[in-house]
């Protein structure tokens, strides 16, 4: 008796939804609608015999069954992709500008594993203040953009909204009498500039404690009890707090990530639109 055949586009559903924890953003980075996503992945269940994920109303888990096949299914996705690049066009470059601030300590992780969907889009990434970013894509420089936005700026297609708070180590303690010690990414940030006007206005005395060259600097910085960093909740240190209420500290409000793109190609647009629904809320 043969073996059921795969269904690649049902595997690729299953690894979408898997690794975005969402039908929603699988569907997005797909192309495709929600619904689709779901039957081609009961499909899937089907021709395996097996159930690969549990559904719950804001959240996709694996099964154990779901575990065991994920790298299976990325093996047979990527084998497919080879089989279809023997007949592909040639490489093609994409230029991609990312904020820390914006995404986390975890972009280049995250990009690896868009990129190996299609290994002739070769992806240049920039990772830089959100300010630098954006005049590198009005030159042109830069086909696609994910930054953060504090108040006024350039419209974008907002993928988050996250709330902002002041983040030290539950170790470190208040010196009455001596300035706020100030944890930031670089002195071009965006929301290092918030930070210092909204103490400003407040009075605050504060001075430089740290200024990392990116996110997994700040974290450690953090983490280590150096100072106290102005950051987005979603992407605060494990086991980081939020002191700000507790010090006296001026609330920082809300800020938004925003994709700005203008890629040119097919492909090109299809690897932003895996790229947004990995960063969408």
């Amino acid at each position: 008796m043969s073996s059921p055949a795969l269904d690649v586009e049902a595997v690729a559903a299953f690894l979408y939804a898997a690794e975005l924890a969402s039908f929603t953003r699988a569907a997005e980075a797909l192309g495709s609608t929600q619904s689709m996503v779901s039957t081609r992945i009961k499909r899937l269940e089907g021709t395996l015999g097996r159930l690969l994920l549990q559904r719950h109303p804001r959240l996709v888990r694996l099964t154990s069954e779901g575990e065991r096949f994920l790298p299976a299914a990325r093996a047979f996705l990527a084998a497919h992709q080879r089989a279809l690049a023997a007949f592909s066009e040639a490489p093609e470059r994409i230029a991609i500008g990312i904020s820390e601030q914006a995404a986390g300590a975890d972009v280049p992780m995250v990009l690896a594993r868009l990129a190996a969907r299609d290994p002739g889009l070769i992806v240049n990434l920039r990772i830089e203040p959100s300010s630098q970013l954006e005049l590198a894509y009005e030159a042109g420089d830069l086909d696609a953009v994910l930054v953060r936005k504090i108040g006024a700026g350039k419209t974008g297609e907002v993928l988050r909204e996250d709330g902002l708070g002041w983040f030290a180590s539950p170790a470190l303690t208040r010196q009455e009498d001596a300035p706020l010690p100030l944890i930031s990414l670089v002195a071009e940030c965006r929301l290092r500039q918030h930070a210092i006007n909204a103490l400003n206005r407040r009075a605050i005395d504060w001075r430089e404690a740290f200024i990392g060259g990116g996110m997994a600097a700040v974290q450690a910085a953090l983490t280590g009890g150096l100072g106290v960093a102005a950051i987005a909740t979603r992407i605060a240190p494990p086991g980081a707090v939020d002191i700000g209420a507790d010090w006296g500290l001026p609330a920082l409000g809300r800020s938004q990530v925003v994709l700005r793109c203008n890629a040119a190609t097919q492909r090109g647009r299809a690897f932003v639109r895996e790229l947004a629904a990995a960063f969408r809320g």
